[in-house]
């Protein structure tokens, strides 16, 4: 008998996605602080800044392969399509629209736009597999999770920004979504490591190259910048892995689901990273409708069997 997968059993796919969600959560003071010390203003030297991150992080899971398989991890030629495929889709769109969007609307509204993600992959996942059906539990679970990040921002949502910038940050949370559903459906039979390694290279390659054109740079010779930077490409290397394998081996309503998560941790790195205020009422709100959401998104059905 075939021995199963530890990442196919559900207590263990459910604590890797709180990791993932935890440690993407870090991105967002990180960020914030990566711009300070390296003087970072434009969208050009944002969308470098991302390039030179997604490039270096492709990079450590290529080490990673190099380690654990003792091997490169060598792309196929059936499988450059739909690498680069997932590449330009979940790296570079998604980053292209968020960084351009995010400095024309408000951090609240690109806050609950982006928690969108979860919402459009569940509803993507019901038409793409007829596995993961959408039921009145997963639509319910989908609009608490919504409520719990707006209540993270509870009052601050702002219907003066521009319409632009809103557009932008939903475009990004679109191609977050497909990309959950591509990654879904070119994971299985294709080894996590190699998908993750040559797609994050590949999005970042056109993200550093967009940013070069756009008259982007970084100053590295400033304190602090390059910790940041590595740590951001760890990150990234870490929980886009993590990530891959959770949608190989599970349905993706009930993976992508967690990234309603992601503000709240971003709340909380922030308080310690950046001591910003994070025990308010709204926090515990968001936290207590989020995780019924998940919870109520994650109840299996008869439907579901």
């Amino acid at each position: 008998m075939k021995s199963k997968n530890i990442l196919e059993k559900r207590s263990a796919a459910y604590l890797c996605a709180v990791i993932c969600v935890a440690l993407w959560g870090t991105a967002f003071p990180l960020i914030k602080l990566g711009y300070l010390r390296l003087g970072i203003e434009s969208v050009g030297s944002r969308l470098l800044f991302a390039g030179e991150r997604f490039m270096l992080a492709g990079i450590f899971v290529f080490l990673f392969g190099l380690i654990i398989y003792r091997r490169p991890l060598a792309l196929k030629r059936r499988d450059a399509l739909p690498v680069s495929l997932l590449g330009l889709v979940q790296t570079f769109g998604q980053y292209l629209f968020a960084y351009i969007g995010v400095g024309l609307t408000t951090a609240t509204n690109t806050s609950i736009l982006t928690g969108t993600v979860s919402i459009i992959s569940v509803v993507l996942a019901a038409v793409f597999f007829r596995f993961d059906r959408l039921t009145p539990l997963k639509i319910l679970g989908c609009a608490a999770g919504l409520f719990g990040i707006a209540a993270v921002n509870m009052g601050s949502f702002s219907f003066g920004a521009t319409f632009l910038g809103d557009a932008l940050v939903l475009c990004s949370a679109l191609c977050g979504a497909f990309g959950n559903i591509i990654t879904k459906k070119i994971s299985v039979g294709r080894d996590p490591a190699t998908v993750t390694a040559w797609q994050l290279c590949i999005g970042g390659a056109v993200l550093l190259a967009v940013g070069l054109l756009s008259g982007g740079t970084t100053d590295f010779s400033r304190s602090g910048g390059i910790v940041i930077l590595v740590w951001l490409s760890l990150v990234s290397s870490v929980s886009f892995l993590l990530w891959t394998a959770l949608l190989r081996y599970h349905p993706v309503s009930r993976i992508a689901v967690f990234t309603t998560l992601v503000p709240i941790f971003g709340t909380i790195w922030s308080g310690i990273l950046l001591g910003e205020e994070i025990f308010r009422l709204n926090n515990l709100i968001s936290l207590l409708f989020i995780a019924a959401g998940i919870i109520l998104v994650n109840i299996k059905t008869k439907a579901m069997e």
